[in-house]
């Protein structure tokens, strides 16, 4: 046997090759990876018949014709570009009899054995190393982007488990499960392996295992999560998991909440979210369209799936519709006088508010944080305030406001005090953070004196506290937060307002109840006009300074007896425990014998606030000292 390189035109498939057939072969799997690198293995090839008859240097191929077909389209491709066409590399045998040819065909066809993943993740890696991009790798070998990135992902595994991996000890399901685990988690898999009278879980036992049973795909998620930090990536690069189920349905259930409100608007005549896990039963209602009183099922799946049943009515319903007797809903929860934008809206401008004063009452905070370490946490795990929205106007809004921009300047402060980066976006880190850098900012509070570490804890309280929560209320309360200060009426503030009853009595308060009286006909389109018309001194109309609409005031209140406002229920709550009925007994007192609703925001202890204050930053001194 020679080796030669022989041009493609005296080159044909020889009916002894095992693939010999009249019609082209698929070669969609080798075509990338000729096209890139050319044919790296000769084929096998004998002279030909034609040959022997005088048609002298022509050869037929033994072995390789997907190759040789391969090669044919590459070359066919590059004439067609004015590029040079390269030649075959072929092993020529001697002549011989069929019986030779089809041994060897079958030989070379036979004999080959793909390799494991495991033996090409070796390889793919030392390209990586060469310098080789994954992308350049699929191309290559003719494989999908995805699939080369699934066997790099088996260098997040320790070595042993590649090798079980290898020797087929472990399945696949188990192997993409562990590329999610850290090191100290294959690491403890490992000693349950090894442990005969311990249980080691295995596929989809392994995910609960690896997430506490409390995995939530990213495919369920109804918002963006990639303003959500904790989630884990499956280095597969098929799926991703929230590691945190808290962030999660907070995100989802408020996305569920606009979906419901969009569905009322659009003139459904009732949206039901069923309790997570229930499931709706399709036998049990029949389909009904929207002019004939059809409704809206919202199905959450306890992993976090949503499904939306559009038009359907009871089964009991549909027999009544058939008598032609009218359905009815039954008793409907009132619907709220602000949609849940607004909340929204209301709820991230009075915490932008309340946070930025909460810098001027450094001791109260401490108190608050004091409060979240009695009443949390898992070793204190601190979770920052991201102030979300998927609303682009209110994300402005807010972070143009007064309350905001203000508490960014302490930040500021705060951060040159530590020492750190004045772009940084927060002072406090999410998860638990690096040993170094505790060691690093704790070695920088020791130099700060009393005043400053105040300051630092007030930013700190204000970064972590949740927005729209029972402890807003009674903070903004109790230090008498004045929201005109800190907010005025914008056009995001405008576009949430749709109801028309609520919109008559803004209109009231700001024009007078003549002007309200004298519009009380007109279309809710009409009424936010000349509201925007007082707002801007518009045709002579004056604006009522320092207007802020009740449920933004500390304490809020509501403009309808429908209630539905998320900040006037808050409120409720916080009056209803300080008074005894969800906390501990009103009559309590502290060790010293002082009223503990002193902190309650009751404006009967407002006298001698300043002085609480001194006392406790004495007491922080002596304490330091």
């Amino acid at each position: 046997m020679k080796l030669d390189f022989i041009e493609l035109g005296k080159l044909s498939v020889s009916r002894a090759n095992m693939r010999y057939s009249k019609k082209a072969p698929d070669v969609s799997d080798i075509l990338p990876t000729i096209r890139a690198r050319g044919i790296v293995v000769p084929v096998l090839v004998r002279p030909s018949v034609a040959a022997a008859h005088g048609s002298p240097d022509t050869f037929e191929i033994v072995a390789g014709a997907r190759r040789f077909h391969a090669a044919s389209l590459v070359a066919a491709e590059r004439q067609e570009a004015g590029q040079e066409v390269e030649p075959m590399p072929c092993a020529i045998l001697e002549s011989g009899d069929d019986a030779d040819a089809v041994e060897a065909s079958l030989i070379e066809n036979r004999a080959r054995l793909d390799p494991d993943e495991v033996t090409c993740w070796e390889s793919f890696t030392r390209l990586v190393k060469e310098g080789r991009d994954p992308a350049d790798i699929a191309q290559t070998f003719g494989l999908p982007d995805l699939a080369v990135k699934r066997i790099l992902a088996l260098g997040n595994l320790m070595p042993r488990i590649r090798d079980l991996y290898r020797q087929e000890k472990i399945d696949p399901a188990t192997v993409r499960h562990l590329t999610m685990a850290s090191k100290s988690q294959q690491r403890a898999w490992l000693a349950l392996l090894d442990d005969p009278e311990a249980y080691c879980p295995t596929g989809h036992q392994l995910k609960a295992w690896l997430f506490g049973g409390k995995s939530i795909a990213v495919k369920h998620a109804l918002f963006d999560p990639e303003g959500v930090t904790a989630i884990v990536a499956d280095l597969f690069g098929e799926d991703r998991y929230f590691a945190d189920s808290d962030a999660f349905w907070k995100g989802q259930n408020e996305a569920i909440a606009a979906r419901r409100d969009a569905y009322l608007e659009e003139g459904w005549s009732d949206v039901v979210t069923l309790p997570v896990g229930e499931h709706f039963r399709n036998w049990e209602h029949v389909k009904a369209p929207k002019r004939r009183g059809g409704r809206v099922y919202i199905e959450v799946r306890d992993s976090g799936e949503a499904t939306f049943h559009e038009g359907y009515i009871t089964a009991k319903e549909a027999r009544r519709l058939e008598k032609g007797e009218a359905v009815g809903h039954g008793i409907k929860a009132p619907r709220s006088e602000i949609t849940g934008t607004t909340q929204t809206y209301i709820d991230l401008h009075r915490h932008a508010a309340l946070r930025a004063a909460l810098t001027g009452y450094p001791a109260v905070a401490m108190r608050l944080m004091v409060a979240h370490a009695i009443a949390g946490s898992s070793l204190w795990s601190v979770r920052l305030e991201t102030q979300a929205t998927r609303n682009d106007a209110i994300r402005e809004s807010v972070e143009c406001s007064n309350g905001e921009t203000c508490f960014d300047m302490v930040r500021r402060d705060v951060l040159a005090m530590l020492g750190m980066d004045a772009d940084d976006p927060t002072v406090a880190e999410v998860g638990n953070g690096s040993g170094s850098r505790l060691v690093v900012t704790f070695s920088r509070m020791l130099a700060l004196d009393d005043p400053q570490v105040m300051t630092v804890l007030a930013v700190v309280m204000g970064e972590t506290l949740a927005s729209g929560s029972a402890i807003v209320e009674l903070l903004g309360q109790h230090i008498g937060l004045n929201m005109a200060e800190n907010w005025q009426a914008d056009d995001a503030f405008f576009e949430g307002l749709r109801d028309r009853e609520v919109l008559l009595a803004i209109l009231a308060e700001v024009a007078g109840a003549t002007v309200a009286s004298a519009n009380a006909g007109e279309k809710t389109k009409v009424l936010k006009s000349i509201i925007r018309g007082h707002r801007e001194g518009a045709d002579g109309r004056e604006w009522r300074e320092g207007w802020v609409p009740r449920w933004m005031t500390f304490p809020p209140a509501a403009y309808t007896t429908r209630g539905g406002v998320g900040t006037v229920d808050k409120a409720e709550a916080v009056a209803k425990a300080l008074a005894g009925g969800d906390g501990p007994d009103a009559d309590a007192k502290d060790e010293d014998g002082d009223d503990l609703d002193r902190l309650s925001g009751d404006p009967s202890h407002s006298e001698g606030h300043d002085e609480d204050e001194v006392e406790v930053e004495a007491e922080a001194a002596a304490l330091a000292a």
